[in-house]
């Protein structure tokens, strides 16, 4: 009987092991970190940055019922040393829905600490190993939230331009359905303490208006970008049901007045009704964005979540977006989702950082949005992309 026990005993064994083993051979792209959907963490917000001597560093958060971003959020933080072939996490931080970028020769990522928390910044000058700590308005405690309204935003872009910093966010209620957020940007002078509260403008804030347009109910993680004119606007995801738009604010140039023309500035832009990035391109003199086209064929599901086709894009004056490529694709509108994607340009390439939410080997992700992986492409010769090339995928 014993002879019989234990080899039943080990097959058993055996298998529960090899049901721990993943397989990510056909996640497109490269995974810098993964979380199975049955623990109900799943991975958002990615951001990237190019740091002078090359590293790439990633950061993400922890979103979904079994996480704390509620109260104490998590961010990972990951280096690359071969040009993104892998990774390894260097540290962890107390941060939610943040945004990496490099000033003066320094590591900075800005955001919420929680879910609707206080706004925030953090440097680091050894390469995001180590981080300042937001304890007061002296070391990165930019703006305090109050028991109704909180600060959102996302990975989002940091523009340079007329002597300042600029930077979007929005404010929005703690309680309550999703949504009613209001628009704000923030800048500061380009050489000033970016730790300290007071070197920061915070603009008026701006809330859509119903009696703009039937169809747009709300606006949230902006784009600052500077235009061909060199002004300042914020370009933001337009939470709209019937045709995918973006919204086009206009800032002041002392940055402390927002202003919208909804018979001009809601824009025809596939996928703005999910979050994407702007970025300017000297080379071509043209705006590009990585964006959620929610293809017809796929709309099984309302446009805000179909995720599953990232094409790439570019205009050249923010109105007008000509879609020049699908860079991911994948059938499974339920399932399947490469979206909130960070990126940077790298010479003849794009370097970006994605929320995927793909099959690994032993289950799907609990849906589009819940994602399950963070993972790292390169777009090569982004430039010279066209229809006629196929999905990056494995």
């Amino acid at each position: 009987m014993k002879k019989i026990i234990l080899p039943l005993f080990l097959i058993f064994l055996t298998i529960r092991l090899l049901a721990q083993n993943y397989d990510f051979s056909k996640v497109p792209g490269v995974v810098i970190n993964h979380e199975p959907a049955s623990k109900k963490c799943y991975l958002g917000s990615p951001s990237i940055c190019i740091l002078p001597d090359g590293t790439y560093i990633v950061s993400h958060d922890y979103f979904g019922p079994a996480s704390d971003c509620k109260t104490q959020a998590l961010t990972f933080v990951f280096q690359s040393k071969n040009k993104g072939k892998s990774w390894e996490k260097i540290t962890s931080i107390n941060q939610f829905w943040g945004g990496l970028f490099f000033h003066n020769g320094a590591l900075y990522i800005m955001s919420s600490d929680y879910e609707y928390g206080n706004c925030i910044i953090r440097k680091s000058t050894d390469g995001g190993h180590h981080w300042t700590n937001p304890v007061d308005d002296q070391n990165g405690l930019i703006r305090t939230a109050d028991s109704e309204k909180g600060y959102h935003t996302s990975a989002v872009p940091v523009v340079i331009a007329n002597g300042k910093i600029w930077r979007a966010m929005e404010m929005a209620k703690k309680t309550g359905p999703w949504g009613n957020f209001e628009a704000l940007v923030l800048s500061a002078p380009v050489d000033a303490d970016l730790l300290k509260a007071s070197s920061w403008t915070a603009s008026s804030p701006l809330t859509v208006d119903s009696s703009w347009n039937s169809d747009l109910k709300t606006w949230l993680e902006g784009n600052v970008v500077q235009t061909p004119g060199n002004k300042i606007v914020n370009i933001l995801r337009a939470d709209t049901k019937k045709q995918e738009m973006a919204a086009i604010i206009s800032v002041s140039e002392d940055g402390t007045k927002l202003s919208f023309n909804p018979e001009t500035d809601l824009v025809n832009f596939p996928g703005g009704c999910k979050k994407f990035v702007i970025r300017y391109d000297e080379k071509t003199k043209k705006y590009w964005t990585l964006s959620n086209q929610a293809d017809p064929k796929y709309q099984r599901v309302r446009n805000e979540r179909c995720r599953n086709k990232l094409v790439l894009m570019s205009s050249v004056d923010l109105h007008k977006w000509e879609i020049r490529s699908v860079i991911l694709e994948d059938e499974d509108v339920e399932k399947s989702g490469f979206q909130y994607v960070d990126w940077q340009f790298e010479g003849k390439d794009i370097i970006m950082a994605c929320r995927t939410a793909f099959f690994d080997g032993q289950s799907q992700a609990d849906n589009q949005h819940n994602s399950n992986f963070i993972t790292f492409h390169r777009i090569k010769s982004f430039r010279k992309r066209d229809m006629k090339d196929q999905p990056m995928m494995k």
